[in-house]
């Protein structure tokens, strides 16, 4: 019997997963613990759902970290979270090297104290040539800051004569994002029962499916990602279009 075709063999994962991980404090203040220890089981987390997800075959997975909002958070509250961030990019990237995974921050480093945009810079040189999954991390980002960037360059380019306006459409906008050279996401997960999207991602969440989780971010984990997925794969996407005309 000849095999049958691969659209009626398990349905692949999606190729790009955008994750905003919500709950470190609530997961802390629940325990009657510092703040600062509900993001540290956060990191651990982290690493579980990196290897989940290049186990499942995910090929970007893009991890929301700080928000350009969260500099408004309490000054001490930004300092561990910058220190846990150095401690992160010092300890995790040898083994996301030695894994193939490569890892790309995206967001307005401007921010950042020096010696961290040097440590950026030298995990994604060092991270370049992973294959295996491509970690996007979020940092210092925010949306509709992204959105005006890339409108405020096309139209600097248009005022220097380097490109028509009439030649703007959405391809071309999407090439001035942070995220130009990524898929847009097949599939974001919220973790911790919020129903927002909190301005991430918003011009490369158009089209993405949408999976919201009660599970605290500290407690996510494989069996989390894996049961987001199997709900990616029962959903049939339609780009807009009604049933049977795509």
């Amino acid at each position: 019997m000849d095999a049958l075709p691969a659209t009626y063999g398990e349905p692949p994962p999606p190729a790009h997963i955008a994750i905003i991980m919500d709950g470190n404090g609530r997961w802390a203040e629940a325990r009657g613990l510092p703040r600062i220890a509900g993001h540290k089981r956060g990191a651990e987390a982290v690493r579980k759902t990196v290897e989940a997800a290049a186990q499942a075959g995910v090929s970007y997975l893009t991890l929301f970290g700080f928000s350009s909002e969260n500099w408004k958070r309490p000054e001490r509250e930004v300092g561990d979270l910058m220190g846990l961030l150095r401690l992160y990019l010092k300890s995790e990237i040898n083994e996301l090297k030695t894994n193939g995974i490569r890892l790309t921050v995206i967001g307005d480093r401007s921010r950042f104290a020096a010696d961290i945009v040097a440590m950026i810079e030298k995990a994604e040189a060092e991270t370049a040539e992973g294959a295996r999954l491509n970690l996007i991390l979020a940092l210092s980002y925010g949306g509709r800051q992204e959105i005006v960037a890339a409108a405020r360059s096309l139209a600097e380019r248009a005022a220097a004569g380097e490109i028509d306006p009439e030649d703007i459409d959405d391809r071309l906008f999407a090439s001035h994002l942070n995220t130009a050279a990524v898929p847009d996401p097949d599939l974001l997960i919220r973790t911790s029962g919020e129903l927002r999207i909190s301005n991430f991602l918003l011009w490369q969440l158009a089209y993405t499916e949408l999976v919201f989780t009660d599970v605290l971010w500290p407690d996510f984990g494989a069996e989390d990602l894996t049961a987001a997925i199997d709900e990616f794969k029962s959903r049939e996407r339609r780009y807009g279009a009604t049933i049977g005309s795509i």
